[in-house]
């Protein structure tokens, strides 16, 4: 069994979003992937982008220099 680690989880209330944040993150060398939103959580679209917990600043910058909307920023263990 994988050993869980804490991750920063960011969720979209639209699948247009979540797809938005991996298009720009593969433009732009953004960190991280996109995931099934985990069960401890819940968001409208059912995807979710996971990163390092590191990463949270330069996401949050690259999301709101491409006005692209999320819903919700998490670091949980998963």
């Amino acid at each position: 069994m994988r050993k869980k680690e804490v991750r920063l989880v960011i969720t979209f209330e639209t699948t247009t979003n979540a797809m938005a944040m991996e298009k720009i993150c593969k433009e732009k060398g953004g960190n991280g992937r996109i995931i099934p939103v985990p069960r401890e959580i819940t968001a409208g679209c059912g995807l979710a982008w996971c990163a390092e917990p590191k990463a949270k600043e330069s996401l949050m910058k690259l999301m709101e220099d491409n006005n692209l909307k999320y819903d919700k920023v998490y670091e949980i263990e998963i």
